[in-house]
């Protein structure tokens, strides 16, 4: 087995969320000590932020998004590559691809379920034959979601014998912001869609992302205002949704369908009960609507490219630090048994916590998880780390999994 020179290196770590998570990774104090350096193609920028770790002993590697030769060389340094770098469909394929043929591991932060599947499609086969685990969707988007439904299941098992075929993840409550870089993607994403009928198509799809035979079955739509018996709420359609549903089904295709065949998912936001939730939830859910059907026009793009966060920018550190989320997942087996299961995290659930948990998806990767038990190809969180990761981000991360009733 090689032996790197490192066992991280953070690509990109002058971007917004490259930043916290160094911060993040210069305060870990495992044994032994983590070996990482920090990658980009702006040395002026990396110095930087080497200067806010007070970290001297701090590598810097010069490589660009676009030029396959540096990122060939990066690659051969180390373990782990995690990337910062978006929006992925504009800049994140030369480093799937170089993963991909030199067995390099890798974790991202990516929401765009189109450029996952294309990722899957081109170097899913050349991440098998080489080792290489490429791990997408390693922040808020999509881990409390996929390992929140691996632990569900889990719950259920022990406590009736069997797996729920029917889970529904509902945002009880969340505080945070969006930074200029996840706005970039969505945009993307939008504009995308826009020019593209097949593109529309796909991303309706709950199972764009199962592109093996997988049993499908119709999946639940939350309307933009809507009363939800599950939780006795209003709810809106959270969204996130887009992506995290997608990768618990990609999750459960991988596990060759061990929660359930069909599986059912899906996810909403709770807004409040009685007339006030009403409210709130027509409110909410016509704002979201303006906001889809702005950025799937160009002059609405252009609008909101004036009013939204430029790449770079992003939460205060104080509205980190007083961000959270808490997350119920209400499960139901095909004999009718019922249960239900919380995730929760500390700080802002796009930044604060996604870095941590980022973090710890690295470390998982490089030092827990053999290739022996988990072989290379395009995976999921739940379907690459399960228990690992979970016991991880209860002890490092914030976050708790805990069973309700």
């Amino acid at each position: 087995m090689t032996q790197h020179k490192y066992d991280i290196v953070i690509f990109g770590a002058s971007s917004f969320v490259g930043e916290i998570l160094c911060q993040y990774l210069s305060k870990n104090r495992e044994e032994p000590a983590l070996r990482w350096a920090i990658a980009g193609r702006s040395a002026a920028k990396l110095e930087a932020v080497k200067a806010k770790l007070d970290k001297a002993d701090l590598d810097i590697i010069i490589a660009d998004a676009a030029d396959e030769e540096s990122l060939r060389a990066l690659c051969a340094q180390t373990s782990v590559v995690t990337t910062t770098v978006g929006p992925y469909a504009l800049y994140g394929e030369p480093l799937v691809k170089v993963c991909a043929e030199t067995g390099t591991d890798y974790c991202d932060l990516t929401g765009e379920a189109q450029w996952i599947r294309q990722m899957v499609e081109r170097y899913d086969a050349t991440a098998k034959a080489s080792g290489a685990r490429i791990v997408n969707c390693c922040g808020f988007d999509s881990i409390p979601s996929d390992l929140g439904v691996y632990y569900t299941q889990q719950q259920s098992q022990n406590l009736f014998k069997e797996n729920c075929n029917d889970i529904s993840m509902r945002v009880k409550a969340a505080k945070g912001g969006l930074s200029g870089g996840t706005f970039a993607s969505l945009i993307n994403v939008m504009k995308e869609a826009s020019n593209n009928p097949a593109l529309r198509k796909e991303l309706s799809d709950p199972y764009s992302l199962c592109v093996d035979d997988t049993t499908k079955t119709r999946q639940v739509n939350t309307g933009l205002a809507q009363f939800d018996k599950l939780s006795g709420s209003w709810t809106i359609p959270f969204i996130m949704a887009a992506i995290n549903t997608r990768v618990v089904h990609r999750t459960n295709a991988l596990l060759k369908e061990a929660y359930a065949k069909p599986f059912l998912y899906d996810e909403a936001m709770m807004v409040g009960k009685g007339f006030g939730g009403r409210l709130r939830a027509g409110a909410m859910g016509g704002g979201l609507a303006g906001f889809v059907a702005a950025a799937s026009l160009k002059p609405g793009r252009w609008i909101l490219s004036r009013v939204l966060p430029s790449p770079g920018e992003g939460p205060s550190p104080t509205d980190q630090e007083n961000g959270f989320y808490d997350l119920i997942f209400y499960g139901k087996t095909a004999s009718g048994k019922k249960l239900q299961c919380r995730v929760t995290g500390d700080r802002d659930p796009g930044y604060g916590s996604t870095a941590k948990m980022l973090g710890q998806a690295s470390i998982c990767l490089a030092r827990d998880i053999d290739k022996t038990e988990v072989g290379g190809g395009l995976l999921t969180p739940a379907s690459c780390f399960g228990n690992a990761l979970i016991e991880r981000l209860k002890s490092y991360s914030g976050l708790t999994f805990s069973l309700i009733k």
